[in-house]
């Protein structure tokens, strides 16, 4: 049987490499997960082939100088044509070879993805839940004491006892939205088909008119993205929070935001598999996303910044749940990536 047919058959992209970490072997998996063609492969060293990969050159070269195995789960790639991957990655030195191993890079993304969506669905049900109730335990005697300063106001002659009534009257209105914001949006409204690219202009019209100068918007749309079924006023809430969280980052570094449009295929979101999604990528070179934040970054009130509500990324994941879609996120140091899936009909 020929090995390297063999080889080419399987999804796990597998390489050869030597102790510079350059490939003398890939298989067509590796190739296509990597997006070069196999001659450029086998041209150059493997840190040239991608952006970021989740191990060090050096751990690799250590690792194959001794004759060492090293297993790293869960690693972000990110390919040169920008492509986010999320890998297990497995060296096995080659017996009787003190200069090559085997590098195994096999993808996980699909079902990383699906179990922490229904992971952060579950969650976030329960933490939608709690907060209803909480806001209808605040609603009550917030409305009743708005009432009663009011009752108050109107018996009061002098203007400095009533400056204290607008003082509660101001606060227990302010109370109100942070809790309305905090519900947010709680069932589909009417959807009607619109350009999604329409909606995402209406966002940047809207940011760039106080946009810092050390911050540049860039466009990167597919224009042949047909009309999608949805709420436009939710729609450009969603991508508005997004844009914005990306404008904060970069507010002190500055920096570069890009919108992306783009479509993907043979997706699965939540238990449903889609032939066709729209993924719509915001994406900024700040300082990154803290690792401890990640697995609740889409819950109510988590915020990594002091002067942040932590609402705007709840909001927006709600809002593609809404939609029967999903939101995404990648973060390394130097690029972090949010990314919408709608259905595409």
């Amino acid at each position: 049987m020929d090995t390297n047919n063999l080889l080419n058959h399987l999804v796990t992209a597998v390489l050869v490499i030597n102790n510079e970490l350059k490939p003398s072997y890939a298989n067509a998996a590796a190739a296509q997960l990597l997006g070069v063609g196999n001659y450029k492969l086998l041209e150059q060293t493997l840190p040239e082939l991608y952006q970021l990969m989740g191990v060090e050159p050096q751990l690799l070269r250590d690792a194959i100088n001794a004759g060492q195995g090293l297993t790293v789960n869960t690693a972000a790639l990110i390919t040169l044509d920008g492509q986010h991957h999320t890998i297990d990655i497995t060296l096995v030195p080659i017996e009787n070879d003190n200069n090559l191993s085997i590098l195994e890079l096999r993808q996980v993304d699909q079902q990383r993805r699906i179990h922490q969506q229904l992971n952060m669905d579950a969650q976030q049900q329960a933490a939608q839940f709690l907060v209803r109730n909480l806001a209808h335990e605040i609603k009550n005697p917030l409305g009743g004491l708005r009432g009663a300063a009011q009752l108050l106001s109107r018996e009061l002659d002098s203007p400095e006892l009533k400056e204290f009534t607008s003082l509660i009257i101001e606060q227990a209105d302010r109370l109100r939205n942070l809790v309305d914001r905090l519900l947010g949006p709680q069932r589909p409204t009417q959807h009607t088909e619109h350009n999604i690219h329409q909606v995402i202009q209406k966002v940047l019209k809207l940011v760039e008119m106080a946009l810092p100068d050390n911050i540049c918007l860039k466009r990167d749309y597919d224009p042949s993205i047909p009309d999608i079924q949805m709420d436009p006023d939710q729609m450009q809430q969603a991508v508005l929070n997004i844009v914005q969280n990306a404008i904060q980052a970069l507010e002190h570094c500055g920096g570069d935001i890009v919108i992306r449009t783009r479509t993907q295929h043979q997706v699965t979101i939540g238990t449903q598999r889609y032939k066709v999604v729209l993924a719509l990528s915001i994406i900024d070179n700040g300082p990154g996303i803290p690792a401890e934040l990640m697995d609740t970054l889409f819950y109510p009130m988590v915020t990594g910044r002091d002067e942040g509500s932590g609402l705007g990324l709840s909001i927006a994941h709600n809002i593609a749940r809404l939609h029967g879609g999903r939101i995404d996120c990648v973060s390394a140091p130097g690029h972090t990536e949010f990314i919408i899936n709608l259905p595409l009909q």
